[in-house]
């Protein structure tokens, strides 16, 4: 095997005797596998064989679960059949109210590896499927159960030939009125007119997504091995990293003892007890908005890790107007599974107020690229049979059912039981819906509020508009403004109204719902922001210096600088800071004598490393380094200064086109560089221009035209290249010396 095998140096003390295969557990035997805090239960709400391999799951407005169910994924270690359309999107529903779905339909089938679920009004949902560009909506016309009519709803959303874990996934209705998605450096929105898309930061989520409170939507990186990325500001402001946003050792993992079957081999695996170490899968996060859950979990952030079979509860600090995420329970996790076939991928909280969560059950949770045969992880499928173990899926309900007083200093703690009230919004007015807006369960609110948009009724504006000024319930007045700005109904008096709100929460929803108004023309308002940035409040400064920055009010820069240099908050110096010196770096960029189609490509390339590129060669193009391992280790080569970057561009195009694998320079590392030729020659010459042009880098710019000369050249390669190969493929720069002449 290869020196990322089961022989390899770097996996030295891994166990190869023989074992017994991994037998999977009916659900209530595997109910008894998880360590959990005291008073908490995983209690069955849907099982195999009626759901395989479930990935995501929502409620309609009725309160009926779709289940995305990704049939077709690792049937075996080379992921035969992926892409055969035999996957599905099932719907569950309670019909009497006991809490338990005792119906269910196949609501669509025959679908290749549906990658969301958002349910619309009435008996509509929208999915998109993998090596797709489209968001369609299915719609059960008769009221079987089963969708019959199928309609193009948006199109643009899908990333077509990447691997299918490099995908978008998530699509979540935001707050603000906009859907999101992850990996996807946009966002889009309906209206009654006509769909709108807007740039956004590249947001560095996988799979799953979430919003908070605010309409802050919260991301989780997998294959970076970073975990949450890019929460410190909402993330159509663009992407925001700082020092000291994760407590010590937030990346370092507590699972139980496992049987080492990771990816990244013995790097990591923490030994004897053969689990992970290190964040490798992060996915699935929520924002704990459940009424039935206990206080202490309420607003933290949830999110799954797959391959370490664990849940990790994040407490969300907030100082300065700066994010810190800390581990709930240090030295261990909120959720530790014993089964090795436990694999969570998902979190969503229902409307009855507690937590479900997807587990797809499945022996091998990594696409088959990082499974070939003489890898790590292919010995040890092999080992454990894990390829044999591809057919289950449960979806598993939190619930707390407390715990009796343990003496003087432990007193008892109430059960809270699932709220069974079932919900009708699909046949409620739009009058009826807005009483929801003051509900304590998120998923409440956010239902009523998609559905109020959607229905277009402006008969609740004068009502919306006294919520959003005199309710006492904060969350409630922002669900009103926001409501109002999806009808078309906000007006800047109100805006300017809620400005000066003595709750800052409430001053800064004031201002992001005011950039719909600007963007239609009242430029009015570039007066509020500037006098926003003097505000007494850290985070509502940082949203002034957000909103003037996002909508190009002229000389937004100039009136952030000082800003950025007077204060005393050190997010506003952090955050400020980062938007001047992008400024700057732009202007530099155009000032460097580069023709403005060759800066629009540069930029192009930087919002795609920055979706896909950075977790392995890191934001600084150093390579991002292996945590655990030793000093100077990455998972992918430096970028920066490199020879094979900066030299002929024919080299970093065929790179880019086919892949590379195998050591460099004696180097080996835990990534390949997995083939982007399906890509068009845009796009392949966009991120070479970046790399080429980034870090100190000084390369010629890469036009598609050559992109295409190479494509042709190479077009009958099917396999990647080694780093022999390429030196022998791409042309040498031969340097002068004095010692030449010249003659005729």
């Amino acid at each position: 095997m290869g020196p990322g095998g089961r022989g390899g140096p770097g996996n030295l003390g891994a166990d190869w005797e023989p074992k017994d295969p991994i037998q999977p557990k009916r659900p209530e035997q595997e109910a008894n596998t998880f360590l959990l805090p005291t008073g908490y239960r995983m209690e069955i709400v849907a099982s195999d064989p009626d759901i395989i391999m479930p990935t995501a799951m929502e409620w309609d407005g009725n309160g009926r679960m779709y289940v995305v169910e990704m049939r077709t994924y690792m049937l075996d270690a080379d992921g035969r059949d992926k892409y055969q359309p035999i996957s599905r999107i099932s719907r569950w529903e309670d019909t009497n109210g006991d809490g338990t779905y005792d119906k269910h339909t196949v609501f669509v089938d025959n679908l290749v590896l549906p990658r969301m679920v958002l349910p619309l009004d009435g008996d509509s949902i929208l999915t998109n499927e993998t090596e797709t560009q489209d968001v369609v909506k299915w719609t059960d016309t008769n009221g079987d159960g089963v969708a019959d009519k199928r309609e193009l709803w948006y199109t643009g959303v899908g990333r077509p030939g990447n691997n299918l874990e490099h995908q978008q996934s998530g699509f979540v209705w935001g707050m603000d009125n906009w859907i999101y998605s992850t990996y996807n450096a946009f966002r889009f929105r309906w209206t009654p007119t006509g769909m709108l898309r807007e740039s956004t930061g590249a947001n560095g989520g996988q799979w799953g997504l979430t919003q908070d409170a605010d309409g802050k939507m919260w991301f989780v990186d997998a294959g970076g091995e970073r975990g949450p990325m890019n929460f410190q500001v909402p993330i159509h402001y663009g992407a925001f990293t700082v020092p000291d946003q994760f407590e010590p050792g937030f990346e370092v993992v507590w699972p139980a003892p496992g049987i080492g079957d990771m990816q990244g081999g013995m790097g990591r695996i923490r030994m004897p007890l053969a689990n992970l170490n290190h964040f490798t899968a992060a996915t699935g996060p929520e924002i704990v908005h459940g009424h039935r859950m206990p206080e202490d979990l309420q607003g933290d952030l949830l999110f799954t890790e797959p391959v370490g079979r664990l849940i990790r509860q994040a407490k969300i600090v907030r100082s300065e107007g700066l994010t810190q995420l800390r581990n709930a329970y240090p030295g261990t996790e909120f959720l530790l599974g014993t089964d090795p076939l436990f694999r969570p991928v998902n979190i969503k909280t229902g409307p009855d107020g507690t937590i479900y969560i997807a587990d797809m059950y499945q022996g091998i949770i990594q696409e088959s690229q990082w499974t070939p045969r003489g890898s790590y992880l292919r010995a040890k499928i092999e080992q454990y049979q894990l390829d044999k173990v591809n057919k289950y899926g449960r979806i598993w309900r939190l619930r707390y059912d407390g715990y009796p007083a343990g003496g003087p200093n432990t007193p008892a703690s109430a059960a809270i039981a699932p709220d069974l009230t079932q919900p009708r919004m699909l046949q409620e007015t739009a009058a009826q819906l807005i009483t929801h807006f003051t509900h304590p369960n998120g998923w409440w609110r956010n239902s009523a509020q998609r559905l109020v948009v959607l229905k277009q009724d402006k008969s609740v504006v004068p009502a919306l508009q006294q919520m959003a000024q005199t309710s006492d319930n904060l969350l409630a007045r922002f669900h009103a403004v926001w409501s109002l700005e999806g009808l078309n109904a906000l007006d800047a008096s109100l805006v300017r109204t809620l400005l000066k709100d003595p709750n800052p929460r409430m001053r800064i929803q004031a201002i992001r719902a005011s950039e719909t108004l600007y963007k239609a023309g009242d430029k009015s308002l570039e007066e509020d922001y500037r006098a926003a940035l003097k505000d007494a409040d850290a985070d509502v400064i940082i949203q002034a210096m957000m909103t003037l920055n996002v909508l190009k009010v002229p000389g937004a820069i100039t009136a952030i600088r000082p800003v950025v240099e007077a204060s005393a908050f050190k997010g506003v110096k952090e955050l400020g800071g980062q938007l001047v010196q992008r400024a700057e770096t732009a202007v530099g960029r155009a000032g460097a004598g580069l023709a403005p189609a060759a800066v629009a490509s540069i930029e192009r390339g930087e919002t795609v490393y920055n979706e896909l590129c950075f977790s392995c060669h890191g934001d600084d193009g150093r390579g991002a380094r292996l945590e655990g391992a030793g000093v100077g280790v990455t998972r992918a080569p430096s970028l920066e200064g490199n020879p094979r970057v900066v030299g002929h561009r024919d080299h970093v195009i065929r790179v880019l086109l086919n892949g590379l694998t195998g050591p460099i320079e004696g180097q080996t590392y835990t990534e390949v560089m997995i083939p982007m030729g399906q890509n068009t020659d845009q796009w392949i010459a966009d991120v070479a221009s970046f790399v080429r042009n980034s870090w100190g880098n000084a390369g010629s710019v890469v036009t598609p035209e050559e992109v295409a000369r190479v494509r042709a050249a190479t077009a009958n390669r099917s396999s990647m290249w080694t780093a022999p190969e390429l030196a022998a493929a791409v042309p040498t720069l031969v340097e002068a010396t004095p010692e030449w002449t010249v003659t005729a």
